[in-house]
């Protein structure tokens, strides 16, 4: 019945959190906010909302190693799992991809996670320094954006985003954020609850499932945008989810959860699972830098690395 609870738990977060999207999307651009400054800040918010909700969750339940598992496996998951599969699939031109200064952002990001977590708890101070640097990233992307569009160059995240619908009706957006705003706390729970049974059943702590069945259920859409993007052939896309979806963990995610309660840090984050985060990250400087595509043979590298770590995990 557990097992059922985690299935149902995911699939009402991941249906949630599509639904608070698409309202929000929509509610913002009725309102005339530019698409622009939704892709930047909604959109990306909104699609961490699931884990967001989760290491909430899991905090005020006494389970913080869900809580902090949920981000540092995603965040490996989403480098080795995200971009090994897709490889798999077809070759992704990286090569071609200009997604150095966020690559270094997110390795920033990284580092200074890693350094807040040796202080033992994720508290309130914590919080503040992960959200300050967060807005003054997003400042930074707004401030940039204009500049190219004032340059009149076209930029891809002026774009209208995904889920945008011009003709949606007021009655259809107010559904859509209800569903949203009710379903995912209620996903939330399920899932946190079923996992915290599960490790109660198998005697293992909520660390480890954490890092493993939690971070691998809300890696799941950054795995099917992905694939999808491997597909047709959009390196850009498949990259730029990756390492935003990263930055997003480490820095919005733990840092409002970390002002709503403290989260203390387990002893085994700091000797190893911080470091396979920050490994995984600088794996794919070649692709960054050093213009390589990620081929079938990177694929298989990623693919196999990440299995190798779940199996370190549970052992």
């Amino acid at each position: 019945m557990v097992w059922g609870g985690v299935v149902i738990g995911l699939v009402i977060l991941l249906l949630a959190g599509d639904a608070l999207v698409k309202g929000a999307v929509n509610l913002s651009l009725r309102m005339g906010i530019p698409a622009l400054i939704v892709s930047l800040t909604i959109v990306a918010f909104g699609t961490s909302a699931p884990e967001l909700l989760i290491s909430i969750n899991a905090a005020l339940d006494d389970a913080p190693g869900i809580a902090l598992g949920n981000v540092v496996g995603s965040n490996t998951a989403n480098v080795l799992l995200v971009l090994g599969i897709p490889a798999l699939l077809a070759v992704m031109h990286t090569s071609q991809c200009d997604t150095r200064k966020s690559y270094v952002i997110m390795l920033v990001s990284s580092v200074l996670f890693i350094a807040l977590a040796f202080r033992g708890v994720f508290d309130a101070i914590a919080g503040l320094i992960l959200l300050a640097v967060l807005a003054v990233i997003l400042v930074d992307a707004i401030r940039e954006a204009m500049a190219h569009r004032r340059a009149g160059q076209a930029l891809e995240v002026e774009e209208e985003p995904e889920g945008a619908d011009p003709d949606m009706p007021w009655w259809k957006i107010a559904l859509f954020l209800v569903l949203g705003l009710i379903g995912l706390p209620l996903g939330a729970d399920l899932l946190v609850d079923s996992s915290v049974e599960i490790a109660k059943i198998f005697g293992v702590s909520d660390t480890v499932i954490g890092l493993t069945l939690v971070a691998l259920g809300t890696s799941l859409p950054e795995l099917a945008t992905t694939v999808m993007a491997a597909l047709r052939r959009q390196a850009d896309v498949a990259l730029g989810n990756v390492i935003g979806s990263n930055m997003y963990n480490l820095l919005a995610i733990i840092g409002v959860a970390s002002l709503i309660t403290p989260i203390p840090v387990d002893p085994e984050f700091l000797r190893f699972d911080l470091w396979v985060m920050l490994g995984a990250s600088l794996l794919i400087f070649p692709l960054v830098f050093l213009a390589k595509d990620l081929t079938r043979i990177w694929g298989v590298a990623l693919s196999a690395l990440y299995l190798g770590y779940i199996a370190l995990v549970l052992i």
